[in-house]
């Protein structure tokens, strides 16, 4: 997966400062990322690692990169 602006490389929790937006899109996917307390985990990782078809996948890194302009 290759996210705009560095944010594949990115902790979840600081992407989700500065764009909340994507846990929105992430839990359309059922990736429940909001509620984490932790949130250490990069961006890529998130996704690749809820075993989500390709094509849900690509559907998500298509919008975040929308989203990230």
């Amino acid at each position: 997966m290759e996210f705009k602006n560095g944010l594949g490389e990115m902790a979840i929790q600081d992407a989700l400062k500065s764009y909340p937006e994507i846990g929105e899109i992430l839990s359309r996917f059922d990736i429940g990322c909001i509620t984490c307390k932790v949130g250490i985990c990069l961006l890529r990782d998130v996704v690749s690692i809820h075993g989500l078809p390709k094509e849900q996948e690509a559907e998500i890194e298509k919008e975040i990169n929308q989203l990230v302009g």
